[in-house]
């Protein structure tokens, strides 16, 4: 936890200003151990596969500078509290722990086959204080109660508001992928793919290439690129949704947004460097 003097260094860093208090971290993407230089209260390390998960040295080192969440989806082999939970033993004693149901792209066909309620129920049973990820399992990771832990969109301030009205006092942390600039290339090489894959995005991309084609005969090349080479409706689509799925624009900019999203009932808001751990170091 930032104090003092920290706090007021904190204040002075981009992401300080953008009013972002925890970060994630992609260990494939960047060396793992400069997370601990990070000006936020919270480091969360994303779980990109079994090889990529950090050592039980590193994760400690940056346990002991900050306060650490691990992603550890339940149906993998080595978290699952079903069966091979062997990797719990590379945690440090005082992470916390980002359950989730995991990401097809990281498991095998027998781990995507594993049922997640149960295992999410049983994982919370050991770890209490641990975040809970609601992608694609909404009403299991409700049920399984604690800090509920979102992905930005379109109906985030909707959704939050409507489950605080609920009567849901529980914490809600909010994940997006930030991009501290508005130059529109740079914001389109940062997280054009990732807006992409967003399910109303893709259906908004593939239905604009389904009318080029029926219009003309030939497939819409533009919707073949999702990065600062995207021209026409395609970079419309993309340029919009890249302000629906994730924090862009300058640090004051980003501030408002997350002022926004506090005032509806996000607790913590978890930036994703999306251009690289220098963008939140600066």
């Amino acid at each position: 936890m930032l104090i003092d003097g920290d706090e007021a260094s904190h204040a002075d860093t981009a992401v300080g200003r953008a009013g972002i208090d925890a970060a994630a971290i992609k260990p494939a993407e960047c060396d793992v151990s400069r997370a601990a230089d990070l000006p936020v209260d919270r480091v969360a390390i994303d779980y990109e596969g079994r090889e990529h998960l950090p050592d039980a040295g590193t994760l400690s080192a940056i346990a002991a500078e900050t306060t650490l969440y691990v992603t550890t989806p339940v149906r993998a082999d080595g978290f699952d509290p079903l069966g091979d939970d062997s990797l719990l033993d590379r945690l440090p004693a005082d992470a916390r722990r980002v359950l989730v149901a995991g990401h097809g792209a990281y498991l095998d066909e027998a781990e995507s086959s594993r049922a997640v309620a149960p295992r999410l129920g049983a994982a919370r049973k050991s770890a209490p204080d641990a975040w809970v990820g609601t992608e694609g399992v909404e009403r299991v990771a409700l049920a399984a109660g604690g800090t509920q832990f979102e992905l930005l969109s379109r109906s985030t301030d909707r959704d939050v508001r409507a489950l605080r009205a609920a009567g849901f006092d529980g914490e809600i942390a909010l994940y997006a992928p930030t991009v501290l600039t508005d130059d529109e290339d740079a914001v389109l090489d940062a997280v054009g793919d990732y807006v992409a894959r967003r399910r109303p995005v893709a259906r908004a991309l593939k239905r604009d290439e389904e009318s080029e084609s029926t219009n003309d005969g030939s497939g819409s090349e533009e919707s073949d690129t999702t990065d600062a080479t995207a021209t026409g409706r395609t970079r419309e689509v993309l340029s919009k949704a890249a302000r629906d799925f994730a924090l862009v624009g300058p640090p004051d900019t980003v501030r408002d947004r997350v002022a926004d999203l506090r005032e509806a009932g996000v607790d913590h808001v978890v930036g994703y460097p999306a251009r690289g751990l220098d963008e939140f170091l600066g």
